[in-house]
């Protein structure tokens, strides 16, 4: 059910199969296992040891992690977008009666998120909210919030690698069952940003439309080069040994 990508390992199978899967933890945290996300990794101590845990599910979130698990001969079965992990949960919490902390993003996109989430889902439990601007190591009355409102999903929506470091900071510390960071996805839930037509979703293009619609974002595809060249490195050397 995973391949090994570098010094990780990566969940090979069907979103249905995942969510079933991550039922089964206490508690975990969910990585959408882009390039940018997996090469921040390598060089962060705190979120390799986050990443390797066993209480971390990696999903092959980006054309750059299909790429490379092709260059190890084990192509995985398919993309698992981060955006619609979250909206499953978001979907089991709304039948299930659990409640959701949403933590990310500017003030306005927050509100307009949990607006429209409310909309979509009428029964949801927003346990409590807060935008992203603020300081990583200050931010115990954000925690205390959390701990109080005791929701049993957070997702976090910082942006690479801010939220992937909040979780792997606080994870132990809250009573969340699920932590994931979704990077963009109030943007999109706010209506703020669209996601890529289903058709350039099929095809792995989903990169090449945000681009387009953000050109800023360019410069992040430069990593899935050298996050590439990694792999084939590594591949290498682990070929050489073995």
């Amino acid at each position: 059910m995973f391949i090994r990508l570098l010094k990780y390992n990566v969940f090979n199978g069907s979103k249905s199969e995942l969510m079933k899967y991550i039922s089964e933890f206490s508690k975990v945290n969910i990585v959408s296992g882009n390039p940018e996300v997996l090469y921040n990794g390598l060089y962060n101590d705190l979120l390799l040891k986050n990443f390797t845990s066993p209480s971390t599910v990696i999903i092959p979130d980006g054309i750059g992690t299909l790429l490379a698990s092709r260059i190890v001969g084990r192509p995985v079965k398919e993309k698992i977008a981060g955006i619609e992990v979250m909206e499953d949960i978001v979907k089991k919490c709304e039948k299930k009666g659990k409640s959701i902390y949403l933590l990310g993003a500017r003030q306005q996109v927050l509100d307009r998120c949990r607006e429209n989430l409310k909309k979509k889902y009428p029964l949801l439990n927003i346990s409590g909210s807060h935008n992203g601007y603020f300081d990583l190591n200050d931010c115990e009355n954000i925690l205390e919030d959390i701990k109080s409102s005791n929701p049993y999903a957070i997702f976090v929506a910082m942006g690479a690698p801010k939220q992937d470091i909040f979780i792997s900071q606080n994870m132990d510390k809250l009573p969340c069952r699920i932590f994931m960071g979704v990077g963009g996805s109030f943007d999109v839930f706010a209506k703020k940003v669209k996601r890529a037509p289903k058709w350039m979703i099929a095809l792995g293009l989903e990169w090449l439309y945000r681009v387009i619609r953000e050109p800023s974002r360019i410069k992040r595809l430069v990593l899935i080069p050298k996050f590439l060249l990694k792999v084939i490195d590594f591949n290498k050397s682990r070929s050489k040994t073995g």
